[in-house]
């Protein structure tokens, strides 16, 4: 017992390799790998109200006057960035392996792709250093279009990091021992659930909710004005539904947000057409050789580069080979007992160069299965692409999309007339909605090559698709510009510019356009996207193509 404590504290200290690989084996105990889970609440327990009645029937409720609704977008001096420390409260990530506390910082948890926390990236990334989301002077919002991921969450039911667990749980049946590094794995058991948020995955919409609040709260006043309230839209799936609902008690509070806002819960499932999950009706989407074209070219990608941590880590294991594939499981498990848990051992495995690796295999898989190097991303896109311009028209959009014209078409569950809107989608879709509105600035440079990043392409996974990541549009009144209706587009608090791709729009400092001739183009975009073709046609595509997210067609 003294060798294993003694192995898993110099695990957290983060040992040099050499002396990990001289450290004593210890034989796994019988239930490593094996999943376990707690259950609360206890069953057959509930709140007794009679007992504790809520805040309506006790009274007393002190003095509530209310003050005048937070409009900091307009009135603060410099934008609340979620950067450092903050982003990711209250979650403990090492140092990577070879590194201690005296080296320079590295922040693991933004080279961890779809699996990173959102950040607030810098306007600066994409060409626009003189601006941030505030607006500009002379300018007020009037309107706000927000397209945001679900919070932090457990991994798809029996994905790699269960797999993982599996063939943990079957070595310690032949006789695993492990040591160095690798002790803990003698008493590891799978502690994570399956899809579900975690608590910081809560946290991360509740805070996105504040934000929005203390941001564009000013905007509520148009609902007061017209005498009702906005609707929220989500899917069916249960994260979904609790993202929606812990983004809504943000901006509203609790309870308040159980009768201020309407929350629009639309079926995901097969075949049901929804503008959140579009994959659902797009049936070249979930073919391999055009749908996953950045599984592919990922994996071709990871085959070489986690070698010299492949032969480090069988060093200080007995009873199975480590490959390729369990690398990318732990470096999973990893992010996700991080995000679920609080903290994970496995980080402390992986190097510096690792994290790097672990990232560029992020960004391989999404840049060619949702972004400009897939042909079907724009495809998938264009429903929401169509719902941001009926709501910037007033005026419903039609079909050939995967959006649902029976809701569309509605007044109740689509109206056109609000000054807030709030769609929560997965990052899959949000990138997919990203190269629907041809926001090029976001993947500019050649396509992401196979054999090794260059970093010559703007295109980061974690910068992009992190959790909660948001899409937003802002309408804006400038008094200082000719027309005086503008519009701008940010990504994780980035002004994107679009001179580059939309015709018409000059270059602007703080990346801002004619709210019309945007329309215009956009308007055009979805004349140009063929969703028909490009999500049902027999066509061939391959990597290392920028397909500008459409099928080709010779």
């Amino acid at each position: 017992m003294q060798l294993f404590n003694a192995a898993l504290v110099s695990t957290l200290l983060v040992q040099s390799s050499t002396a990990a690989d001289d450290a004593t084996f210890v034989t796994a105990a019988p239930h490593a790998g094996s999943a376990v889970s707690d259950l609360y609440p206890p069953a057959g327990t509930s709140v007794d109200s009679v007992l504790f009645p809520p805040e309506s029937e006790v009274g007393f409720p002190g003095p509530t006057p209310t003050g005048v609704q937070p409009a900091a977008i307009q009135t603060a001096l410099t934008y609340p960035d979620n950067r450092g420390p903050s982003n990711q409260f209250p979650l403990v990530a090492p140092q990577p392996h070879g590194q201690d506390a005296t080296s320079d910082s590295f922040d693991i948890t933004k080279y961890w792709g779809n699996l990173s926390p959102w950040y607030s990236l810098s306007s600066a990334d994409y060409g626009l250093p003189d601006t941030s989301p505030l607006a500009p002077e002379g300018c007020s919002v009037t309107q706000v279009h927000l397209l945001y991921r679900h919070g932090a969450r457990y991994p798809t039911t029996g994905a790699a990091p269960a797999q993982f667990a599996d063939k943990i749980a079957n070595a310690t049946k032949q006789g695993l021992e492990v040591g160095g590094d690798l002790a803990f794995l003698a008493d590891w058991t799978y502690k994570l659930g399956g899809e579900l948020l975690t608590p910081f995955g809560r946290s991360q919409e509740f805070l996105l909710g504040i934000q929005h609040r203390q941001l564009y709260g000013h905007l509520l006043n148009n609902f007061t004005e017209a005498g009702t309230i906005p609707v929220f839209r989500t899917e069916s799936q249960d994260r979904m539904v609790k993202t929606t609902q812990n983004f809504a008690a943000g901006f509203f509070g609790v309870p308040e947000f159980l009768d201020q806002v309407s929350i629009e819960i639309l079926v995901e499932a097969a075949g049901v057409n929804n503008s959140g999950a579009p994959y659902e009706v797009c049936n070249n989407s979930n073919v391999e050789s055009r749908g996953y074209i950045g599984d592919t070219v990922a994996s071709q990608f990871a085959n070489g580069a986690f070698n010299t941590t492949i032969t480090r880590l069988n060093s200080q294991i007995s009873g199975l080979e480590f490959t390729t594939t369990d690398i990318l499981s732990m470096l999973q498990l990893c992010s996700y007992e991080t995000i679920s848990l609080g903290y994970s051992a496995f980080c402390a495995l992986f190097s510096q160069e690792d994290f790097l690796n672990y990232e560029y295999y992020f960004d391989l898989d999404f840049y060619y299965n949702n972004g400009p190097g897939s042909p079907v991303a724009a495809a998938q896109g264009k429903a929401y692409l169509q719902e941001f311009v009926a709501r910037f028209t007033g005026e419903y959009p039609e079909g050939w999309s995967a959006l649902n014209t029976t809701f569309d078409n509605s007044s109740t569950y689509f109206p056109l007339n609000q000054s807030i809107y709030a769609d929560a989608t997965h990052e899959v879709v949000v990138l997919d909605a990203l190269t629907a509105f041809n926001l090029t600035a976001l993947f500019k440079g050649p396509p992401l090559s196979a054999t090794g990043n260059t970093r010559e392409n703007s295109f980061v996974a974690s910068k992009l698709v992190p959790f909660a990541t948001h899409f937003t549009a802002q309408v804006l009144e400038c008094s200082t510009y000719q027309p005086t209706k503008q519009i701008r587009f940010l990504v994780n608090d980035a002004v994107v510019p679009v001179a580059d791709s939309y015709a018409g729009c000059a270059a602007d400092p703080h990346g801002l356009c004619s709210f019309d001739n945007v329309v215009s183009v956009l308007m055009d975009r979805i004349d140009e996207i063929d969703f028909d073709y490009d999500c049902f046609a027999n066509y061939t595509a391959e990597p290392g193509i920028d397909y500008n997210g459409r099928a080709p067609k010779s």
